[in-house]
């Protein structure tokens, strides 16, 4: 045993991949966090790990050798005020995770505001699918694999490369302690307005981040995005290559849609050849994210033909548009978006797929971006491809959803009750329908509520 950690925020998806990795290696991990729950308790407590619920000053007896402490953790906190007056050693996640794990490893990073966690599954994915075993850490969990982390048995690792901050003691974005031979950028919006002030602001992170990958490294990046252009030309050692849609986008690699709903389409890679993929996946934005691994992964020689072999078979990930029943011919998905960008590519996705059903969106806007109102504006666009909208109001919102029902192009009502909600929707919805819930938290049950309340009035 190498010695005892101690993890706080024990079951966030990051932590709990730290949890994981440090398991694998040899430590003895324990953790303690707000609320023990479900995915990531079921594998952490399979992997040996013991969970504390709360933030208690004796979680820490005995006495760690160091404290592995998670960004959501804060001054003020039991546990953080008794850590700090102890005088325990103590570092971030990220930072434990490049000293222990990353140090003389390939690292393949996927950085920008959507599409991580998928493009991040994909890629480790291709890369386990041709045989070179990466490890991993990921925001979530690739059907493929059945875990968020590992350590793998190869040079290579895939890590989701988030721009949150570290730790309350380490305002940095989490992703400048990576140090990435292989860098992808799939795109770069404003999000996470509670800790940045504009987009400014998160450029000038990214920015840090391409300083870190070496000159004989790669960056992957879309094709046409002024604030990843602007955020290149602050200062770039790095050869780059782009990617894209459509045969005229300028783009070194470029993918052309076969199906309308993105289930097939085919890839030019930059010395011309093409490749066609089929997939059981949907949607422009998957498309994009199938381009960003290919080109990540052909920087570490698999062609683009094995690929695309690997994506064939591509299992998805966990609330990623997560199908989670078809009762009584309504198919209910989980989705995690939660930006106006996302919510709108997953709706179009789907919108193509549908076919005569409907398009039905349960949304909980519950991020801190989201709770602060800083992209309501964009929320009534961002539905369009939808035929009917359930809003719901979480305690907290620091806003009035009804001014996005006033505005919607499509039927939109608000709900503030999830028991109620659920019968609603039961009681509009028909065969061939499409409902998705999209919220980046546990939308209080919603889903199997509504799972259960659809089986039984079909079993009627």
């Amino acid at each position: 045993m190498k010695g005892h950690i101690h993890i706080l925020g024990i079951c966030g998806t990051f932590m709990g991949g730290i949890a994981l990795l440090a398991r694998e290696l040899g430590y003895r991990v324990t953790g303690s966090d707000a609320s023990v729950y479900p995915p990531m308790s079921t594998q952490l407590r399979a992997a040996g790990i013991d969970l504390m619920e709360g933030y208690l000053p004796e979680h820490l007896q005995p006495q760690p050798d160091c404290v592995v402490v998670g960004n959501a953790m804060t001054r003020g906190n039991p546990l953080v005020e008794h850590l700090l007056n102890s005088g325990l050693p103590y570092t971030s996640g990220p930072q434990w995770l490049a000293e222990h794990v990353l140090q003389h490893k390939w690292v393949l990073a996927v950085s920008g505001t959507h599409g991580k966690t998928t493009t991040s599954s994909m890629l480790a994915w291709i890369l386990e699918h041709t045989g070179m075993a990466p490890g991993f850490l990921i925001g979530g969990v690739p059907g493929n694999f059945g875990v968020s982390a590992r350590g793998g048995d190869s040079d290579f690792f895939v890590v989701e490369a988030d721009e949150y901050d570290t730790a309350f003691f380490d305002k940095r974005s989490k992703f400048v302690h990576y140090r990435p031979r292989t860098l992808a950028i799939n795109n770069l919006e404003f999000d996470h307005a509670d800790i940045f002030a504009d987009l400014a602001a998160i450029q000038r992170q990214f920015h840090h981040l391409v300083r870190c990958v070496p000159g004989e490294g790669l960056i992957v990046y879309r094709h046409g995005v002024p604030a990843i252009d602007e955020t290149l030309r602050m200062g770039c050692w790095t050869a780059n290559t782009s990617f894209g849609l459509g045969d005229e986008s300028g783009a070194d690699w470029r993918a052309r849609l076969l199906a309308e709903d993105g289930s097939a389409f085919r890839v030019t890679s930059p010395d011309g050849n093409t490749v066609d993929v089929n997939w059981s996946h949907c949607g422009r934005h998957n498309v994009e994210n199938a381009l960003t691994a290919m080109a990540a992964a052909h920087h570490v020689g698999v062609a683009p033909a094995i690929s695309a072999a690997a994506l064939a078979v591509f299992a998805g990930v966990k609330r990623r548009l997560e199908l989670l029943g078809n009762p009584g011919g309504v198919a209910v998905y989980d989705d995690f978006a939660h930006h106006p960008t996302a919510i709108a590519t997953t709706l179009q996705g789907l919108r193509a797929r549908a076919g005569g059903g409907r398009v039905i969106a349960l949304i909980e806007p519950r991020s801190n971006t989201m709770r602060m109102g800083e992209h309501r504006g964009q929320l009534t666009a961002a539905t369009a491809a939808a035929d009917r909208i359930f809003w719901f109001q979480p305690a907290g919102l620091d806003w009035s959803l009804e001014s996005l029902v006033a505005d919607s192009t499509v039927a939109a009502t608000t709900a503030n009750d999830i028991d109620a909600l659920v019968l609603q929707v039961a009681g509009e919805v028909q065969a061939g329908d499409q409902v998705v819930i999209m919220s980046n938290g546990g939308f209080g049950g919603i889903h199997q509520k509504l799972l259960a309340q659809l089986q039984e009035a079909s079993s009627v």
